[in-house]
């Protein structure tokens, strides 16, 4: 996947060294897991855990530095999320397409990120990623899209995308539209 990137990073001429980004969602939507496959085969975790608080991790992809925040989706630890506004490049927010139960809470998260005054004036882009698209009780990413109201959102560029943590299916259409969009911004100089 970093041959990917590294053509990807060619094609649009980013100037910036690294960007930062934090991923964030509710406990066990797959946020660490789709992390994990992002970096490069000698950096993967081999074993994946829950994350308490917040997990830092770089990456690199031709000439950008990734710093990924992986925030910890866990009620108790959500409060951190908003420490890391003000200095983002970009959000990625993961939904378990799976969890039905849980759908109105990951809405309302949303809502409180889109609300916050260190978000809501910025034009960052979000991507949303419909995980866990392989359990057969997931809802679609139109669904999802349809529920979260996501048509809503006017002044940030945002997509979901439909992954799987598991396979990795999806996530590299994600992350080309989501590295095309901070291309876009001002996010290089």
């Amino acid at each position: 996947m970093s041959g990917f990137f590294s053509r990807l990073s060619a094609l649009f001429g980013l100037k910036k060294k690294s960007v930062k980004v934090i991923m964030v969602g509710l406990n066990n939507s797959g946020k660490s897991t789709i992390v994990s496959l992002l970096k490069s085969d000698g950096d993967k975790n081999s074993e994946i855990v829950p994350t308490v608080g917040l997990n830092i991790e770089h990456f690199r992809y031709q000439q950008v530095l990734f710093t990924m925040f992986d925030m910890s989706g866990q009620g108790k630890h959500r409060y951190l999320w908003e420490r890391y506004y003000k200095n983002c490049d970009g959000i990625i927010f993961v939904i378990d397409s799976s969890d039905r139960l849980r759908l109105a809470v990951a809405k309302e998260e949303l809502n409180l990120l889109l609300k916050h005054p260190d978000l809501s004036n910025r034009k960052i882009p979000i991507l949303f990623l419909a995980n866990k698209m392989d359990v057969r009780e997931a809802l679609s990413s139109v669904k999802i899209a349809n529920a979260f109201g996501l048509e809503k959102i006017k002044d940030k560029p945002w997509h979901i995308f439909a992954t799987s943590a598991l396979t990795g299916e999806g996530l590299q259409n994600g992350i080309e539209w989501f590295t095309e969009q901070l291309s876009q911004g001002d996010v290089y100089t």
